[in-house]
């Protein structure tokens, strides 16, 4: 029976991993989307060198950050990706999310300091506490811009 026990056990632990995960990831989707709804009014744009900036009696630069971690079914499935290579779509989802949530947080903030346009947003992304192998710990996404008013 103990055996039978230590076995189940780490699916059980994945199984409620992949629960939770799957529920909290779907939360957050919705929330991004209720805020992206909310936030379409400011402009983002992004401007080649050769083009005229537009007239501002102020500009500020804002920062959006996020650190998201990976929930433990995305870790399991990354693990077995990296037996046989290929693409690992679990994860796809983790940098859509990282990467909407710090662009609205940029974009709230601009907001509520009276903006009228944000110019050349700039991503940047990191791993914090890679543990070599065994997956990403969390990831890191900043996004800097320049907000005009």
């Amino acid at each position: 029976m103990e055996d039978i026990i230590t076995i189940l056990l780490p699916f059980a632990f994945i199984g409620f991993g992949f629960g939770i995960g799957a529920y909290r990831e779907k939360q957050h989707y919705e929330s991004i989307r209720k805020r992206e709804r909310q936030t379409l009014q400011l402009p983002v744009i992004n401007f080649g060198c050769k083009q005229p900036l537009p007239d501002a009696k102020e500009a500020r630069l804002f920062v959006g950050e996020v650190v998201i971690s990976p929930d433990a079914f995305k870790t399991f499935v990354l693990a077995l990706r990296n037996l046989v290579g290929g693409r690992v779509t679990v994860y796809e989802s983790l940098l859509d999310r990282a990467r909407r949530e710090s662009l609205l947080r940029l974009k709230e903030q601009a907001i509520e300091w009276g903006a009228t346009q944000v110019l050349n947003v700039r991503y940047e992304t990191a791993t914090i506490g890679n543990s070599s192998k065994k997956g990403v710990a969390s990831l890191e996404v900043i996004v800097y811009g320049t907000a005009i008013r």
